[in-house]
């Protein structure tokens, strides 16, 4: 089975559009890997459309991250990220800061 990551990174703190082509970028590069990426700042464009609170996006991140096996934390000051990097820990998930970090663990596992 491919591993699905879940990406993680700030959204609000700094320019929005630049941390929403982060998570893009880094998708792309993932998918170039073989991995299957969740960027769950394309929750972006549909928040324009049609704005949720805070909290709603969040809990879909939640329910998101636990169908995930593993999750790249970007780097970057941001609550939600760090909520998610502890949802993840408590979950039993790994946690990467570096895609070769990542590669590394998924070729050897």
């Amino acid at each position: 089975m491919t591993p699905k990551i879940f990406i993680s990174s700030p959204y609000t703190i700094g320019d929005v559009g630049d941390n929403v082509k982060k998570q893009m970028d880094c998708a792309d590069g993932l998918m170039s890997l073989g991995y299957v990426p969740f960027v769950p700042l394309l929750y972006h464009f549909q928040h324009i459309v049609h704005p949720r609170q805070y909290a709603d996006w969040l809990n879909i991140d939640m329910e998101w991250l636990r169908m995930c096996d593993a999750i790249l934390r970007l780097p970057g000051e941001s609550a939600g990220a760090d909520e998610e990097v502890k949802l993840a820990k408590e979950l039993g998930k790994p946690v990467f800061y570096s895609i070769v970090d990542l590669r590394n663990h998924f070729e050897t596992t």
